[in-house]
């Protein structure tokens, strides 16, 4: 009986909690939200996570096996990567990373949805690519987390 009620609670803090991650200025945020165009040659990658399903779970983020960062819920990064190539992001889950290929063209940013989904242990994660309307719409919600700063090493 113990054994169960303790499992619900984990389950419930871990389902409920509020994890947080380093923030950028609100003046970097707000101006990453302009969604200006990248840099020549490159291309943009916003990875975001957005909701508190899993919300006491940071999860870190890689593109090409570098530290972007760990995410947490409504949060959100910005990174450029070299344009026309190939890039694969990666998030850390239950028991292995999850990968997204993006063929990056330059010139265009590329929105990322980070999600958490149910597993084993409730620590699931996932990436997809959203379309750019739907991504700006997201990130407007957010707020820029300080990159670099993984929990694991790479």
């Amino acid at each position: 009986m113990f054994a169960r009620v303790a499992g619900s609670l984990v389950a419930v803090v871990l389902l409920a909690g509020c994890a947080s991650v380093s923030m950028e200025s609100k003046d970097r945020s707000d101006s990453a939200k302009k969604f200006g165009q990248p840099s020549p040659g490159n291309a943009g990658f916003y990875i975001f996570r957005s909701g508190n399903f899993g919300g006491a779970l940071k999860k870190d983020l890689r593109i090409d096996g570098k530290c972007v960062g760990e995410s947490a819920p409504n949060v959100f990064f910005l990174e450029e990567v070299k344009g026309n190539a190939e890039h694969t992001v990666s998030t850390e889950s239950e028991f292995s990373p999850n990968d997204l290929v993006v063929k990056a063209v330059a010139g265009v940013n590329y929105f990322i949805r980070q999600f958490m989904k149910m597993g084993l242990f409730v620590g699931g994660a996932g990436l997809e690519l959203v379309s750019e309307d739907e991504g700006k719409k997201e990130i407007a919600k957010l707020e820029l987390a300080t990159k670099g700063k993984c929990s694991k090493p790479g």
